[in-house]
Parts: structure tokens; C-alpha cells; sequence
């Protein structure tokens, strides 16, 4: 489902608004491609930026804490999918600690499983190796020790 660009936010209050970003300028500094924030955009994961009359996205210094964020929740173990929940729970200035918990809960879950699933994989093969070591190669076709 391709999610329709949203129009350029105005800035909150207190906000830097005299620092503006050109697109490769907000690669370097959030240590993203260019390709990346252009994802990020049709995402949903940055607001669609305002451009200069020569056609130049202009991004502020929020959507540079909006990309670090986005890869700090990454690097938790959300999907981009869940850190676009958690953003738009954010912008709703509906989000509280409590209240968010439960996205971590989830995550943990996920690790869970994925944990469970590699020592089922790894005693499957330790067995193997066993029964190399016994002269019976599952690895090999035939009999071959």
C-alpha cells in the first residue's frame, strides 16, 4: 500500500527554524544515502519537504532527529513498519513511556522466537556433526564417511 506524501509541516514552536538541509547535506550529517531519505519520504517515515524555487528539498534540523531516531528503533529490532506506528504515535502527541511499552514487549517476542528457532538449529546441527563423527556424513549423498 503506497501511502500519500503529506504536505510540508509547519515548524513547532521553539524549533530551529534558520538551519536548512539540502538532501545530501541531511545524508551525510543523519550517516544515510541519499537514496535512503527518499525512501524515508515515500515511506512516510519524513514529512514531504518544502523545496526552494529551484526545485532543491529543503529539510530542517527535526527531520535529522526524525532519521536518528528511526535507526536507533532499528537497531532496537523494529521493522520500519512498526517505527512508522511508533512516529505517527509520536506526531499524535498521543505516546507516553507506559503507553508505548508494549511495542518493546512485541520486539522482545520477535527476538524470542528467532532465538528459540536458531538453538533448535543449532542442536540439529551439533547432531549432525555427531553422527559424522560415528562415520555417517548426512552431509555427503551415499554412505560416503
Amino acid at each position: 500500500m503506497r501511502r500519500q506524501p503529506r504536505p510540508p509541516r509547519l515548524p513547532a514552536a521553539g524549533e530551529d527554524q534558520t538551519e536548512t538541509l539540502k538532501i545530501g547535506q541531511l545524508a551525510r550529517r543523519a550517516s544515510v544515502s541519499v537514496d535512503a531519505i527518499r525512501f524515508y519520504e515515500r515511506r512516510g517515515v519524513l514529512p514531504r519537504p518544502a523545496r526552494r524555487p529551484s526545485g532543491y528539498r529543503v529539510y530542517r534540523r527535526a527531520d535529522l532527529d526524525r532519521i536518528r531516531l528511526t535507526k536507533a528503533l532499528q537497531k532496537l529490532g523494529f521493522t520500519l513498519d512498526e517505527v512508522i506506528a511508533a512516529l505517527a504515535s509520536f506526531d499524535g502527541k498521543a505516546a507516553s513511556c507506559a503507553g508505548e511499552r508494549w511495542r518493546l514487549q512485541a520486539v522482545v517476542r520477535r527476538i524470542d522466537g528467532k532465538v528459540d528457532e536458531l538453538l533448535r538449529l543449532r542442536r540439529a546441527v551439533v547432531q549432525a556433526f555427531k553422527s559424522c563423527r560415528a562415520g555417517k556424513c548426512p552431509v555427503l549423498p551415499g554412505d560416503r564417511a
